[in-house]
């Protein structure tokens, strides 16, 4: 089993959820591509060079999702990925029958996905419809099935993420994805956290095998760099693009590639496939642990599925809790002063102090919501670094405790 390397300068890290850091192979290939970059669409000799180098990327990034090489549209990350797949599925849709302006997703859904829709709704006349998830923040099936069989005509798409970046709860997208198709609603599906982070013992993430539609993934999460990303467009189905210009990719998503940080994103992506195995049970083993130190706490819960009793419904790097009588906030920065990086929830809301969107969809209160913490760990994660972090648990939680209590005499 491969170690992992030691920690980054700066606080332990344990927010790999958020980002991760730029994996070596990513540095090399970023070191031999970039300095003869050049424009891909060019028709002179280094344009063309440019150009197989993406082409190949290509098709190493469509091996490594389980996607044939037309489906990979690349993009600057998942945030435009989720963007260009919602809107466009949407407006392709409505514009061949204006009757579908439902969009059907989970309350959990990243903001990606649901303040584009929310968008769609103020400005484009969408009608949001919110499926049903389970306490442990599983979709609810029969529920998605009753609702499609009642009114699938007026159904502009579905779309449901397929690892909660919260929660780490898995979807039963496949399930999913054949219901969707029953009905014939298009299914679009955030993978930024599951490609390459599935439990040991399943199989590496599949488009084809999917069902979905279209699929995001992105650079940043995975060890490429900040800015690269992808779309999985199934090869039947037509987008509007939300960008116009040359039409790079397949007249759906236009802009000049980015050659360097595509062939890196590439690399990083057969690599991790590849290892996923290995890595997702060194992960779970330590997640565990984690897991181990914290449970018996009083007044801390596991969010999200529980990995002792059905590990394959939960990402193997993510450890989820919440905290009574403490601010999520608290804990944040009396961790970070005792030199450990985490988070409340995504990192897309960091400072916003609200609950989390994800835990008052699986039903907790707006009290219970505020004690959240999330752990993700990754490949710079440590034995020792989990060790530490158990040891100065028990100690952070009775202080942010103390000091929420402080604040409510106030």
């Amino acid at each position: 089993m491969s170690s992992a390397p030691e920690a980054l300068p700066g606080g332990t890290y344990f927010d790999h959820a958020a980002t991760t850091p730029i994996k070596p192979t990513a540095m090399r290939v970023l070191t031999e591509v970039m300095p003869a970059l050049s424009n891909p669409s060019s028709l002179h000799g280094s344009g063309r060079r440019a150009r197989l180098a993406v082409d190949s990327a290509r098709e190493q990034l469509a091996r490594a999702a389980g996607a044939h090489p037309s489906e990979v549209i690349f993009t600057s990350g998942g945030t435009e990925a989720d963007n260009l797949a919602v809107k466009g599925l949407y407006w392709q849709r409505r514009a061949q029958d204006p009757a579908r302006r439902r969009i059907l997703l989970p309350g959990i859904e990243h903001h990606a996905v649901l303040e584009t829709a929310e968008w769609l709704e103020t400005h484009e006349g969408a009608a949001l419809g919110i499926v049903a998830v389970d306490a442990q923040g599983i979709v609810d099936l029969p529920a998605l099935e009753a609702t499609l069989a009642e009114s699938a005509d007026s159904v502009a798409l579905v779309t449901v993420m397929w690892a909660n970046n919260e929660t780490g709860a898995i979807q039963p997208i496949p399930q999913i994805g054949e219901l969707c198709a029953r009905f014939g609603v298009p299914l679009h599906t955030d993978a930024v956290q599951v490609f390459g982070s599935l439990p040991p013992g399943t199989a590496p993430m599949s488009f084809r095998d999917s069902g979905a539609a279209t699929l995001a993934i992105s650079g940043h999460k995975i060890g490429a760099p900040v800015g690269i990303g992808a779309l999985l467009v199934r090869r039947d189905v037509v987008l509007t693009p939300v960008l116009h210009g040359g039409g790079q990719e397949r007249d759906i998503r236009s802009g000049t590639l980015d050659v360097a940080g595509i062939c890196s994103f590439a690399a990083v992506a057969q690599e991790l496939v590849a290892s996923q195995e290995q890595e997702s049970q060194r992960l779970a083993g330590l997640r565990d642990e984690l897991l181990d130190a914290v449970v018996g706490l009083e007044g801390v819960t596991l969010r999200g599925p529980d990995p002792r009793t059905h590990p394959e419904l939960r990402l193997p790097n993510n450890l989820h809790i919440t905290v009574d009588d403490a601010e999520g906030d608290s804990l944040l920065f009396m961790l970070d002063m005792a030199g450990f990086d985490t988070a409340t929830g995504s990192a897309c809301t960091a400072g916003v102090p609200r609950p989390s969107h994800v835990l008052l969809a699986m039903g907790l209160s707006e009290e219970q919501s505020r004690g959240a913490q999330r752990f993700t760990l990754g490949w710079t994660t440590t034995e020792r670094d989990v060790a530490a972090l158990a040891a100065a648990l028990p100690a952070v939680i009775a202080q942010a405790r103390t000091a929420g209590m402080a604040a409510a005499r106030r």
